[in-house]
């Protein structure tokens, strides 16, 4: 199954027989102490060069998020989104808990965006849902509820089928649904890591849409975070997981990616590894030459 997105002149495909999609989550002002006061201004100077940087580090999607409780959410996200595609032209992932929010950056998107997100609590799904239907976009699904978020895989795997099964009351195809399996930090809780890998697989195999999840919430509250962030991608990959919301401004994020893809048979002849291998030797020895 494919899940596509799109902007203006711009399709990305989401499918378990396709290279995997980083959606990049850089523009969001949560821990960026200048991020969140300059959206505020009506200032997206910041967004615009994230977005550039990210597209450039091979993001194919743009996660766009402005929760900054000193600001207007809905004119700071509706103007990221403007700044984004203006910057780089590619699909874009809209991040808001709120309904109003969402629908006003939907109605500025150029093509066909993807809502981050809803839960399986029936109050999200009945405020989020519609907007789904209207702009006809595709949405990330969590798969939590009004219970919380289920210890074992299998029950992650039922909020996940119902939240399809709304999505289609909706007229909403599965295609369309990208779930999340809830990717949580180990340093907290030492099962985590397991429990994420089996829902990615049970809904490959039962349910079989794509998934989606926060690469690095993983490592939070660990050292060297950036390297188990991308261990656990290259891991996630090799269990179904299809795309994710990283940074794909770290090396290691990038490195990891590409590898899993060629190990997977997703790069014939090594084309895309090679190229990304040239590419750091060429930054390598242009940095020697600038000294």
């Amino acid at each position: 199954m494919r899940t596509e997105l799109s902007s203006r002149g711009n399709t990305v495909s989401i499918g378990p027989d396709l290279p995997f999609v980083v959606i990049g989550e850089r523009i969001n002002p949560t821990g960026r102490k200048k991020l969140g006061p300059q959206m505020a201004a009506g200032d997206f100077t910041a967004v615009r060069r994230d977005a550039e940087r990210q597209f450039r580090a091979g993001a194919q999607v743009l996660d766009v998020n402005a929760g900054y409780p000193m600001g207007d959410e809905l004119e700071m996200l509706r103007g990221a989104a403007r700044a984004a595609q203006q910057a780089c032209g590619v699909p874009l992932c809209l991040d808001s808990a709120r309904p109003e929010v969402l629908d006003a950056a939907l109605a500025v998107c150029e093509g066909k965006a993807l809502v981050n997100s809803v839960t399986g609590e029936e109050e999200r799904l009945q405020a989020v849902l519609p907007l789904v239907r209207k702009y006809g976009s595709a949405v990330i699904g969590i798969v939590s509820d009004k219970r919380g978020i289920p210890a074992e895989p299998r029950e992650r795997l039922a909020v996940g089928r119902r939240i399809l099964a709304r999505a289609q009351d909706y007229g909403i195809p599965a295609a369309d649904v990208i779930l999340d399996p809830i990717c949580l930090a180990i340093a907290t809780d030492p099962e985590s890591g397991r429990v994420t890998l089996e829902t990615i697989r049970l809904i490959r195999d039962e349910l079989g849409v794509n998934t989606c999840c926060g690469a690095g919430n993983v490592g939070f509250g660990l050292p060297d975070r950036p390297a188990l962030s991308a261990a656990f991608l290259a891991m996630s990959i090799s269990w179904g997981l299809t795309s994710a919301i990283a940074d794909a401004t770290n090396p290691a994020t990038r490195d990891a990616v590409l590898a899993a893809d060629l190990l997977l048979g997703r790069d014939t002849y090594a084309v895309r590894w090679l190229a990304h291998y040239r590419e750091k030797q060429n930054a390598a020895s242009e940095l020697v030459r600038t000294g």
